[in-house]
C-alpha cells in the first residue's frame, strides 16, 4: 500500500514578510504623537491629581481637627521651602498648630502627606503656601499652573476661591490663557 503523502510548505513568502513589515511601519509611525500625546496628558494629569487630592486632605483635615491645615513647597517632605520659585520638587500638607502665615512646618506639627511631584511637570502658583481653616477661609485663593513640554495649549490649572474650593480648568481666573515658563524646571 503506497501512501501519498502531501507536505504542506508553512512559513511566509517574501513578499508578505514586506508587506506586514511595511504596514506595521505605517501603524507606528501614526501612532506615535498620538501615544506620545497620551502619555504626557497622563503624567499632567496624574499629577494635577495629586494637587487636588491635597487641597481635598486639606480641607477635610482643617474641619476634622478643628484646626488649621495647610500645604506648602518642600523638597525634603519634612520642612516647607517657601523661597522655591516652583512647586515641582514636590509639597507636603502638614497640621499648622500655630497658624504661621505663610506657613512654616515646625517640628511638633504632624505631616499628614507628602507628596512628590512627576518629572516632566512644572507646577507654579501665585502663592507660597495655602491654608485651610476649620470655619473662616479668606486667605485661601490662588491659582496653581500645571505646564509641560507642550507649554501654554496644554497647561491645566487648579484654581482656589476664597472659600477653599478648587476647580479645574485651561485658562485662569480671568478667562485668559494660561501661561508656562519657558524652559521646565
Amino acid at each position: 500500500m503506497d501512501v501519498a503523502r502531501h507536505y504542506t510548505q508553512q512559513g511566509f513568502t517574501l513578499i508578505e514578510l514586506i508587506v506586514t513589515i511595511s504596514i506595521v511601519v505605517i501603524c507606528i509611525t501614526l501612532a506615535g504623537p498620538s501615544l506620545t500625546e497620551m502619555r504626557q496628558n497622563t503624567l499632567r494629569r496624574s499629577t494635577v491629581n495629586d494637587f487636588w487630592h491635597s487641597i481635598f486632605l486639606a480641607r477635610n483635615e482643617s474641619i476634622k481637627r478643628n484646626s488649621v491645615v495647610s500645604l506648602c513647597r518642600s523638597k525634603s517632605g519634612q520642612s516647607c521651602d517657601n523661597t522655591a520659585d516652583s512647586w515641582s520638587s514636590g509639597w507636603i500638607v502638614f497640621e499648622n498648630l500655630d497658624r504661621d502665615e505663610p506657613a512654616q512646618r515646625d517640628s511638633n506639627e504632624p505631616i499628614l502627606h507628602i507628596y512628590n511631584a512627576s518629572q516632566n511637570i512644572s507646577i507654579r502658583s501665585n502663592r507660597s503656601t495655602f491654608s485651610f481653616r476649620p470655619i473662616a477661609q479668606g486667605s485661601v485663593n490662588g491659582t496653581i499652573v500645571f505646564c509641560d513640554q507642550r507649554g501654554s495649549r496644554a497647561a491645566r490649572a487648579i484654581i482656589i476661591s476664597h472659600t477653599g474650593r478648587p476647580r479645574q480648568s485651561s485658562v485662569d481666573a480671568s478667562n485668559r490663557p494660561l501661561s508656562c515658563p519657558v524652559s521646565l524646571s
